[in-house]
C-alpha cells in the first residue's frame, strides 16, 4: 500500500502551479480564493466577519434609515397574530381554599404534669425573657441561640429580655475614639536635645507626620553627644534611608540611648542594613524595634540581624517579624542567651 501511494504522488511532482493559475477564469481564482481563507468560527476574540466567509452576494441598498426601519418593525409586530391560550382563562377557582391547622396539639394525659398551685401561678404570669432564663437554667439549649443561653446562665440577672422566639441582634459595641495627637513640641525637643537637658529622658515622636525629614537628621545629630535621653521613639515618622543613616551614625558615637523605636517607616533593605551594621559599635542599646516597613527587607538583612544580636550582648528585646525560619531560630536563640547574661549580671 506505501508503494502505490508514493508511486500516486510522483505524477503530481513535476505539477506546474504557475500554468495552471494562469489558465484559471477569474470565477475559478475567486472560489480558490474562498476556499484559502482561514477561518475560526470558534474564536470570540476574533470580529463576526472574520470568524466565517462573505456567503452574500446581493449588493447594498443604501444608508440606513433608522426611522424607516422602526416604522416596518412596528407595523410587523402589529399584524402578527397572537398566539391562542391552549386552556383559555375564565377566572374560575379550583380546588379547596387553604385552612391552617390548629398548631396547639392537645397533651396526653401520661405527659401531663401537675405542679403545685404556686408553681403553675408563677409559670403562668412569667414573661418570655423569665421563661428564656429558666429554659436555659433546665438545659433546654435548643429552645434558644447559643448566645441567648450563654447570656442566661453567666449572668446573674435576666439578660434576653426578648424572649425565646426572638430574633438574635448582633452585639452593639461602643465607638472607639481615635488616638488624640501627639502634644510633642518637636522644635522645642530638639532644641532640649542639642542643650543635653537633664530632665529629658524620653522622645516620643510617634505619628507625627508632618516633622521634616532635615528635622529628623539634626535629631539624630543632637543625640550623639546627648547623656541624658534613653529612649527614642519614632514610629509612623514618614523616615526613609537619610533618616536612617542619620540613626545609624547616632548609634555609632551615642554612649546612654538603651531603647530605639523606628518601626512603620519607609526605611528600605539599604537603610535598615546601615542601622544594623552601627549596632556592632554600640553596647548600651538593651531594645530595638524595626519592625513593619514599607517593604520587605530580604533575606541578607535578616541574616544581618541575626548575626548582629549574636555579637551584641546588650540587646535582650528585638522587634521585627522574621520570615525565614533560620535567621529566625538563630535570633531566638540569641536574645535567650543575652537575657540569661543579662540576669548573671545582676545577680552578681
Amino acid at each position: 500500500m506505501t508503494t502505490s501511494y508514493q508511486k500516486e504522488l510522483e505524477k503530481y511532482r513535476d505539477i506546474d502551479e504557475d500554468k495552471i493559475l494562469k489558465e484559471l477564469s477569474p470565477e475559478e481564482l475567486a472560489q480558490l480564493d474562498l476556499e484559502l481563507q482561514e477561518m475560526d468560527p470558534e474564536n470570540v476574540m476574533l470580529p463576526a466577519g472574520l470568524r466565517q466567509r462573505d456567503q452574500t452576494k446581493k449588493s447594498p441598498t443604501g444608508p440606513l434609515d433608522r426611522d424607516a426601519l422602526m416604522q416596518h418593525l412596528e407595523k410587523q409586530a402589529l399584524e402578527a397574530k397572537e398566539r391562542e391560550d391552549l386552556v383559555p382563562f375564565t377566572g374560575e377557582k379550583k380546588g379547596k381554599p387553604f385552612i391552617p391547622k390548629n398548631p396547639k396539639r392537645e397533651i396526653p394525659k401520661e405527659e401531663q404534669i401537675t405542679l403545685e398551685p404556686e408553681l403553675e401561678e408563677a409559670l403562668a404570669n412569667a414573661t418570655d425573657a423569665e421563661m428564656c432564663d429558666i429554659a436555659a437554667i433546665l438545659g433546654m439549649y435548643t429552645l434558644m441561640s447559643n448566645k441567648q443561653y450563654y447570656d442566661a446562665i453567666c449572668s446573674g440577672n435576666i439578660s434576653n429580655t426578648e424572649g425565646i422566639n426572638s430574633v438574635v441582634q448582633p452585639d452593639k459595641y461602643k465607638p472607639v475614639p481615635d488616638e488624640p495627637p501627639n502634644p510633642t513640641n518637636v522644635d522645642e525637643t530638639l532644641k532640649k536635645i542639642q542643650s543635653n537637658d537633664k530632665d529629658l529622658e524620653e522622645v516620643n515622636l510617634n505619628n507625627i507626620k508632618d516633622i521634616p525629614i532635615q528635622t529628623l537628621k539634626e535629631i539624630c545629630e543632637a543625640m550623639k553627644s546627648n547623656t541624658n535621653v534613653k529612649r527614642l521613639s519614632l514610629v509612623a515618622t514618614r523616615s526613609n534611608d537619610p533618616v536612617a543613616h542619620a540613626v545609624a551614625e547616632m548609634l555609632k558615637e551615642n554612649k546612654s540611648l538603651q531603647i530605639l523605636n523606628i518601626e512603620s517607616n519607609f526605611i528600605t533593605s539599604a537603610g535598615m542594613m546601615e542601622v544594623i551594621k552601627a549596632m556592632k559599635q554600640n553596647t548600651t542599646l538593651s531594645e530595638l524595634k524595626v519592625d513593619n516597613q514599607c517593604q520587605r527587607l530580604g533575606d541578607s538583612v535578616e541574616m544581618e540581624m541575626a548575626a548582629m544580636l549574636e555579637n551584641c550582648p546588650s540587646i535582650i528585646r528585638f522587634g521585627y517579624h522574621f520570615t525565614q525560619q533560620g535567621p529566625r531560630a538563630r535570633a531566638s536563640f540569641a536574645i535567650t542567651r543575652n537575657n540569661e547574661l543579662r540576669r548573671k549580671q545582676k545577680k552578681t
